[in-house]
């Protein structure tokens, strides 16, 4: 479904948007529940990438598709190897046959599993004959994707030896590891991250009973960020449900928003965004830590006319798309100047934005969201809307509740 946004404008006055579970903490919480059913969970969210990781943790099936969530193929393809006595393919779109995953599959055969590729060597999808892992030492290449990362450390603590993880070279994306390491620690499992090594201490005993509620996600919430920064001065938006001291890498918006004059106020678990001035002083950023609101913060300042420098981009390449080719071809068609290399994005300050372009999403969420609030700014279509589902499914709706002219 293609959908077209008129020019909008949001009233001066204060609007309220509950944003449902973060994603990246969802499916942490969600295998971690599959090893330790004695926990409860709240605020989960409801994004397409979260219910196939619900649906796959219970699946008999022996041939499991995840279609485009490439944190459940990744957290899967470990839990999965070590399923003693079970055998199943697992899958996805076409797009997740081309993202690569031989790193963890070469760590995970390496502590005992027995992973196998059916098609591509080093692609999905992978035939995975579970077993129990008695090896507890493996070193990881650290510069791909912390998610591999992640999925080792999320079954550690279920191996019979726990897990000493090497991890070689710059480490991508820290705040996901340490947002891992913080929900290990919320259970009770004890871990240690030292140098470039962590360790993971086995934990077989049950828990007591503990219900666990999921911080609403911080890259959903990048989307409004990007809107009041495009608004005038004045203009507020309140977001539930937030902490001022999260776990989620993507909470660094509040400072980076500062930037565009955005300030961030936390009162009982909501955020309200404010535009309080207007600064188009060029922005220089490294977003190693926080790639993936890389496309906000480009399509916010191609909206106010501003220049960026965008850096530590290198895995935007494995994501859902390309995303530097995909951004550097969407803001070129609405008029901007953008130059891209394998980790970067440089953008021309320019006050010219063409209306009613037909923007190409590429199968990716994120590049709907992201240039959805240039409508502030021109007429627009957003080619295939519905691919906001698989991180946030009422989008569109939200957005309309706050002003937006929305023609589907």
């Amino acid at each position: 479904m293609d959908i077209t946004l008129h020019k909008s404008q949001i009233e001066n006055k204060n609007h309220n948007i509950i944003i449902t579970g973060s994603k990246s903490e969802s499916n942490r919480l969600l295998l971690l529940k599959a090893l330790y059913p004695e926990f409860t969970l709240e605020n989960i969210s409801n994004s397409d990438d979260s219910n196939l990781m619900t649906q796959a943790l219970i699946s008999d099936s022996d041939i499991i598709d995840i279609h485009h969530a490439g944190t459940a193929m990744r957290f899967l393809t470990a839990f999965l190897s070590m399923q003693e006595g079970k055998e199943v393919i697992i899958t996805g779109s076409q797009r997740m046959k081309e993202r690569p995953i031989k790193i963890l599959v070469d760590a995970l055969n390496e502590l005992g599993a027995d992973i196998s590729y059916t098609e591509n060597e080093g692609f999905p999808p992978l035939k995975i004959k579970g077993k129990k892992l008695i090896k507890n030492k493996v070193s990881l290449q650290a510069n791909v994707s912390s998610q591999y990362i992640s999925a080792l450390l999320l079954i550690a603590s279920r191996l019979e030896n726990g897990l000493e993880l090497t991890l070689e070279g710059d480490i991508t994306s820290i705040p996901y590891i340490k947002m891992t390491l913080a929900l290990l620690d919320e259970i009770g499992v004890e871990t240690s991250f030292i140098g470039n090594t962590i360790r993971v201490k086995p934990s077989t005993i049950n828990h007591q009973p503990k219900t666990l509620t999921v911080e609403s996600d911080w890259s959903s919430a990048s989307y409004y960020f990007s809107i009041v920064a495009l608004c005038d001065v004045g203009t507020e938006i309140t977001l539930s449900s937030y902490k001022e001291n999260s776990l989620q890498g993507d909470s660094v918006l509040v400072d980076i928003y500062k930037h565009f004059g955005v300030t961030s106020t936390f009162k009982n678990n909501t955020v309200t965004l404010k535009k309080e001035s207007v600064n188009l002083e060029p922005l220089t950023l490294n977003l190693q830590n926080a790639p993936d609101i890389a496309q906000t913060i480009a399509v916010t300042c191609f909206g106010l006319g501003m220049a960026c420098d965008l850096t530590g981009l290198h895995t935007l390449k494995i994501k859902e798309t390309d995303r530097l080719v995909a951004l550097k071809t969407e803001i070129e068609k609405l008029g901007g100047n953008v130059k891209i290399t394998d980790a970067s994005l440089h953008l021309s300050s320019s006050n010219k934005i063409n209306k009613n372009i037909p923007i190409a999403t590429y199968h990716d969420h994120r590049m709907a969201m992201a240039f959805a609030p240039l409508a502030l700014k021109t007429d627009l279509i957003i080619e295939d809307a519905n691919v906001v589902s698989k991180s946030y499914p009422t989008f569109w709706e939200d957005l309309e509740s706050i002003g937006f002219k929305i023609t589907k």
